[in-house]
């Protein structure tokens, strides 16, 4: 059993990698990198012989997982891709955007490459998608199976975003698990991980958190209490608050925090605006509010909170004001997005409150936001000047990636044979394979080389 990362580097990117088993090839996960445009934001498919791929696994729609999913199903046109209900009813909304992201970013930037796929190339690819339920077993074809000797995947719930789930690999008589994006933790929305406790040959794991020891003390409970907390303080200094927020995931799940809030009687009703994405997104969490992977059944999002929805014209025409929340995309706070164009109008007024609830890339906007020193000066569009730092800034922690100390404790527990360490810039493997090397000896850790292919 051979496994390639497709990757072009080590880091978190364009997540995507091959497994070949039993004579067929299985892609896992097909991402675009964040931070780069054009082919070079697509995991690098040249070492695949074209029309070999047997199938493609969608762990979960985040850009990083799902975004070049066009690309590669072009170019295998044979392949079928297998994702959960939830994953395609996201990725359809997710892909569709990427477009519109694409053809803005060749406008404003000439870039000759992008698009990389239409929204047309979105609805030829759909007609691969094959959706599979979580708990059964299927072949590399698409269909039911049963059988010990052929190969086979079955999902796991990931606990991560709607949809996501770790995948199981059956082969050659052995077990491979590939955990994809994983939360063991409940969130507000989303239940926390089901994933295998036995039995597993080989281990696939993400590291995201890698770098990031957890503060002691700290709990999802506490960080809900002090955002509480934090939110009413704001009110009462006669501002608003903005929340640089992913449309995916993070979303959805401030929103039920804060619907959480209002039923404990803990914040009052206020107006809550979000983005078109945000909506488009959490008009399918609604939809879905029966799945097993979600708390709260009966929640819909949109109709108990009644957030107004702004485009990019409506957010300079809203003004702050006071006890408000926008909980505006991006959570980079990238350039030309509403949470980036909005923070412009609230920098500087001491009564306002930017409060950001996930990770930030440090050269991203929202990075050199939160690196700065209050009275400082903050660039947020390369064309325009710095503006000064005046409003109130927090930071909360509610990461929708276990912890580097449960995902340890898993893997411990898991004691398989061969662990591969992947989805994590370099002092986060590092950190792993250490204490992987330390508490299972037996195991053979391994950091797979971009384009490298190797035995498991």
């Amino acid at each position: 059993m051979e496994f390639q990362n497709l990757t072009r580097r080590v880091e978190i990117g364009a997540n995507s990698y091959l497994l070949r088993t039993g004579g067929q090839s299985l892609v896992l996960d097909t991402g675009m990198h964040p931070k780069q445009q054009g082919l070079a934001a697509t995991p690098d498919f040249s070492t695949i012989p074209p029309g070999t791929i047997n199938g493609i696994i969608v762990t979960h729609a985040h850009q990083d997982h799902l975004g070049s999913l066009p690309v590669l199903t072009q170019r295998e046109p044979q392949a079928r891709v297998f994702m959960t209900p939830g994953t395609a009813k996201i990725a359809d909304v997710m892909l569709h955007n990427s477009v519109n992201v694409m053809t803005r970013q060749r406008e404003e930037h000439s870039a000759e490459d992008l698009p990389l796929f239409t929204h047309r190339g979105v609805d030829r690819s759909r007609s691969a998608w094959q959706l599979c339920p979580i708990g059964r077993r299927f072949g590399f074809d698409g269909e039911r199976s049963s059988g010990e000797d052929e190969p086979s995947f079955e999902f796991f719930s990931a606990g991560h975003i709607l949809g996501a789930v770790g995948v199981m690999i059956r082969s050659e008589g052995k077990k491979v698990f590939y955990t994809g994006d994983v939360n063991f933790e409940n969130q507000t929305l989303m239940r926390g991980a089901e994933f295998p406790t036995e039995g597993v040959d080989t281990l696939i794991m993400e590291t995201t958190r890698g770098d990031s020891p957890t503060p002691a003390g700290l709990t999802r409970a506490g960080e809900a209490e002090r955002l509480t907390q934090a939110i009413q303080a704001a009110f009462d200094r006669g501002g608003s608050v903005t929340i640089p927020i992913f449309a995916l995931g993070k979303t959805q799940e401030i929103l039920a925090l804060i619907w959480e809030m209002r039923l404990e009687g803990k914040l009052p009703r206020v107006p809550i605006y979000i983005g078109g994405l945000s909506t488009k997104l959490s008009m399918i969490y609604d939809a879905m509010a029966s799945d097993p992977q979600r708390s709260h059944p009966k929640l819909r999002l949109l109709d108990e909170l009644a957030p107004y929805v702004l485009s990019g014209k409506e957010i300079f025409s809203v003004p702050p004001g006071k006890e408000r929340i926008f909980a505006l995309s991006s959570g980079m706070m990238t350039e030309n997005t509403l949470s980036n164009l909005f923070a412009r109008r609230v920098l500087s007024d001491p009564k306002q409150n930017l409060f950001f609830v996930g990770y930030s890339d440090p050269d991203s906007p929202a990075g050199r936001l939160r690196a700065t020193e209050p009275g400082g000066d903050v660039l947020l569009d390369t064309r325009q000047p710095p503006l000064p730092l005046r409003c109130h800034v927090e930071n909360f922690n509610f990461s929708a990636h276990a912890s580097r100390e449960t995902l340890l404790a898993y893997a411990i527990a898991l004691r398989p044979k061969k662990i591969v360490l992947i989805h994590g810039d370099q002092p986060a493997i590092d950190w792993f394979q250490l204490e992987l090397h330390r508490a299972l000896p037996e195991s053979e850790i391994v950091v797979p080389e971009p384009g490298k292919t190797i035995q498991i």
